[in-house]
C-alpha cells in the first residue's frame, strides 16, 4: 500500500485561519465495507471554507476537524462489493469530509464519478460554483431562451459560470461589475451586456436591454449593489441572493414589495445537495461535464500551494482582487 501516513489540515478552535491552522500526520486510511479510499488530487480554497474556520458558518464540525468542501481525487482502495466504483477512477468528493487532506475513505455511494477528459483541478472545483449557477437558473425563474436576467459580481467564479451556463441556454445576462477593465473580458466571455455598477445603473440597463423585462436577479453583494438590482427587476420579479461580499444586509424599501411584489429567495448549494436524488445530482453534472468538456466552464486558478504551505494559502485566498482561485494540488 501507499505510504503508510498522510498529512491533513487541521484546526482546534476557531478563529483566523492562517493563525488557526496546522499540517498534522495521520494514519493512511482504511476503508470500512461500504467505502473507498480516494487519494486527493486537488481542492479548492472557497470563502465558506474560510468561514466555517473563522466559525461564521451555519455548519460547525465537531473541533478538531480538517476543512475543505470541495475536492476531487483518485480512488486507490475498494472493499470488494462495491458497485459502479473502479480503482483509478477520478471521483468528486462530498461536502462533508474535509478535503485538505492527501487521502479519505469516503461512502462509495456519495462519489461522483468524473467521465474522461476532465482535469482533476476543474473537476475539484465543479460542486459549488457551477452547481449552483445552474441551480440559479432552473429552480426560481421559468425562463424562455431569449429572456433576459440581471447579475451582481459578475466576476466571481459562480458569476462566470452564470454567463456561460444562462449563454448555452439561450438566455441574456446583464452583468453588473465593480471594475472597469472587466467589461471587454466578461462581454468575451458570453456577457450579453457587462455595466459597472453605480447610482445610474437602472437607466443604463433599460437602455441597454432595450427596456426588456428582467425577472431574474442574482445577488452575491448584499447591501446597496443588491438594492439596485432588484430596482432593475420587473414586477413580479424574484432577487436569489446566494453571498453577501459588501457583508451589508439586503436594504429593501417597502414601496418596492408593495408596488413590485417582489420576491426575494436564497440558495444554499450544499442543502439542495443533500435534498437532491443521486438522479437529480447526476442529471445537472451530466449538464456541467458535457460543458468542461467543450472547454467551458473553466474556474481560473491564480495559485496552487502544497497542503503544506496551508497558511501561506488561505492568506492568500483571503485577499480581494484575485484573478482566480487559490487550490490545493496533492502530489
Amino acid at each position: 500500500m501507499m505510504n503508510k501516513t498522510i498529512n491533513a489540515a487541521v484546526y482546534e478552535k476557531h478563529g483566523n485561519p492562517a493563525d488557526v491552522l496546522r499540517v498534522e500526520s495521520r494514519r493512511w486510511p482504511t476503508p470500512a465495507a461500504d467505502e473507498a479510499v480516494v487519494k486527493m488530487r486537488a481542492a479548492p480554497i472557497n470563502p465558506a471554507d474560510l468561514n466555517q474556520i473563522e466559525g461564521k458558518y451555519p455548519v460547525r464540525p465537531e473541533l478538531p476537524a480538517t476543512p475543505g468542501f470541495e475536492g476531487a481525487g483518485v480512488v486507490v482502495d475498494l472493499v470488494a462489493g462495491v458497485k459502479g466504483l473502479t480503482t483509478g477512477a477520478l471521483v468528486i468528493l462530498p461536502h462533508n469530509v474535509g478535503t485538505w487532506r492527501d487521502a479519505v475513505a469516503v461512502k462509495a455511494e456519495e462519489l461522483v464519478v468524473v467521465p474522461e477528459g476532465i482535469e482533476p483541478v476543474q473537476a475539484a472545483m465543479l460542486k459549488i460554483n457551477p452547481l449552483t449557477a445552474w441551480r440559479l437558473l432552473h429552480d426560481y425563474v421559468d425562463l424562455q431562451k431569449g429572456d433576459w436576467l440581471i447579475q451582481n459580481a459578475a466576476n466571481s467564479a459562480a458569476g462566470r459560470d452564470v454567463i456561460q451556463i444562462a449563454h448555452e441556454l439561450g438566455y441574456k445576462t446583464v452583468n453588473v461589475v465593480r471594475r472597469a477593465e472587466l467589461v471587454n473580458e466578461l462581454s468575451a466571455e458570453g456577457g450579453d451586456v457587462v455595466l459597472v455598477d453605480g447610482d445610474n445603473l437602472r437607466e443604463e440597463v433599460k437602455s441597454a436591454t432595450s427596456g426588456a423585462s428582467i425577472r431574474l436577479g442574482l445577488n452575491a453583494v448584499g447591501g446597496d449593489s443588491a438594492l439596485r438590482l432588484a430596482n432593475c427587476l420587473a414586477p413580479g420579479g424574484t432577487l436569489v441572493s446566494f453571498g453577501a461580499m459588501s457583508l451589508q444586509p439586503l436594504k429593501i424599501p417597502t414601496g418596492l414589495l408593495i408596488f413590485k411584489d417582489l420576491r426575494f429567495r436564497g440558495i444554499w448549494i450544499n442543502k439542495w445537495y443533500d435534498h437532491a436524488t443521486p438522479s437529480e445530482r447526476m442529471e445537472t453534472f451530466r449538464r456541467l461535464f458535457e460543458m468542461v468538456q467543450r472547454g467551458l466552464l473553466k474556474t481560473k486558478v491564480e495559485k496552487a500551494y502544497p497542503l503544506s504551505e496551508v497558511k501561506a494559502a488561505v492568506a492568500h485566498a483571503a485577499q480581494g482582487k484575485r484573478r482566480g482561485k487559490i487550490v490545493f494540488e496533492f502530489e
